[in-house]
């Protein structure tokens, strides 16, 4: 977190542990604002690695499972970056700004990702810098969120999913209508944290977790990686996995499981009703499997009314004929949810 920025944070009674905002002042309160009001949040538990010169797009186009042809000035995308055996090392959000492309994942990803891309990088005119502490970057969400964005910078909302709108030093990537994204250099940050703090109630990291898991938007930690294929972690569904572009590593193994295989595994939405921490990573039970796994979190985040929200990646016949555990078959049962968006057949 940029050193200035977390001064700042902290005159406004940021509680900062680890450079993650945890509240500001009432956990519990900002949750269920989170559920119901207008919310502002830090999103320094990100990390943004910037691409720039020549040959970026042909770089990243032979790295990521996205197309990167699909993104320009106005348009963002998620997308992964895999192993070549097709295991999902890191998911992100992906943006254009200028000539240069910006990678949102999370803090503890950004310098391994950023190290690991820069081995590929040869003789190209391609260079990655760590730009979390040059860019802040503010989370706005609830239903007057659009509006608020309107009324505060004068610029009008785009209806284009995960449409970006730039204007003289602010970036606004609109993740849906009710849930947006400013990015703006440290200079401005205040300024606008200033203005939209008078409409929205700041809140810490965890409120916006939340919002992405009501939002079916996975994000891969330290603890999974490489546990997944991108279609497990439902990419596809959100535009995350290209099928028509060339080799990435990993392509063979996805195309194949796109168009040969079944797949067996897949994101879903749940409720555990647990008092002890949900991490991601956890092994999920069913009496169909026996001793083995049958899942794991992919990331769960205390939930306003209670226990924990959780996206997981379960197998499809035990969410179809068991109760699914948490930890072990005498734990919790999940209750199942509907994902905002519908999965590929």
């Amino acid at each position: 977190m940029n050193p200035v920025w977390q001064a700042d944070l902290r005159k406004q009674h940021a509680v900062i542990e680890n450079n993650c905002v945890i509240h500001f002042g009432d956990s519990t309160t900002e949750l269920k604002d989170a559920q119901t009001g207008t919310i502002m949040a830090d999103l320094s538990h990100y990390g943004l690695i910037r691409f720039s010169g020549d040959d970026a797009p042909t770089f990243l186009q032979s790295q990521l499972s996205c197309d990167i042809r699909e993104i320009n000035l106005q348009k963002a995308q998620y997308g992964s970056y895999c192993t070549p055996k097709g295991r999902v090392l890191a998911s992100f959000l992906l943006w254009q700004q200028d000539a240069n492309y910006f990678m949102q994942l999370p803090a503890s990803l950004c310098i391994p990702i950023q190290k690991r891309l820069s081995l590929y990088v040869l003789r190209t005119n391609v260079q990655l810098h760590d730009a979390s502490d040059a860019l802040i970057r503010i989370g706005i969400a609830g239903q007057n969120a659009a509006t608020l964005i309107e009324e505060i910078t004068g610029l009008f909302s785009t209806n284009q999913p995960l449409g970006v709108i730039h204007h003289e030093n602010i970036t606004i990537l609109f993740l849906t209508q009710n849930r947006i994204e400013l990015i703006a250099p440290i200079e401005n940050a205040s300024t606008l944290w200033e203005h939209f703090s008078q409409r929205a109630k700041p809140v810490g990291a965890n409120c916006w977790d939340w919002l992405d898991i009501q939002s079916g938007i996975p994000v891969i930690l330290p603890e999974t990686q490489e546990e997944f294929l991108p279609q497990m972690i439902n990419l596809d569904a959100i535009g995350g996995i290209s099928f028509k572009k060339g080799c990435y590593p990993g392509q063979e193994i996805v195309a194949r499981t796109q168009y040969l295989g079944k797949l067996k595994r897949r994101m879903f939405l749940a409720h555990i009703p647990a008092v002890e921490a949900v991490k991601a990573g956890d092994e999920l039970y069913s009496t169909d499997m026996d001793d083995q796994s049958s899942g794991n979190i992919v990331n769960a985040a205390l939930s306003p009314n209670g226990g924990f929200d959780i996206l997981a990646v379960i197998q499809q016949s035990s969410v179809d004929s068991s109760q699914i555990h948490w930890q072990s078959l005498q734990g919790p049962v999940l209750q199942i949810k509907s994902l905002p968006y519908s999965l590929p057949a």
